[in-house]
């Protein structure tokens, strides 16, 4: 049962690099949510700052 519990939280959280048409990298805790209606992504970086992006400075977002 731990190790179902374990399994659970550690897939929770998924590390991504969002890296920008400029080449400038941008890490998040999680995968960014994104938003139709604003046509921006929507995430979390590293040092607990929450950022939104428009999805036209996005070249691509990778998981860690």
């Amino acid at each position: 049962m731990l190790a179902l519990g374990l399994a659970t939280l550690a897939g929770c959280a998924s590390p991504t690099v969002i890296t920008l048409n400029d080449g400038r990298e941008i890490q998040a805790v999680d995968t960014p949510k994104y938003d139709e209606d604003s046509g921006f992504y929507e995430f979390e970086q590293l040092d607990g700052k929450h950022t939104r992006i428009n999805k036209d400075q996005v070249r691509t977002v990778k998981d860690l």
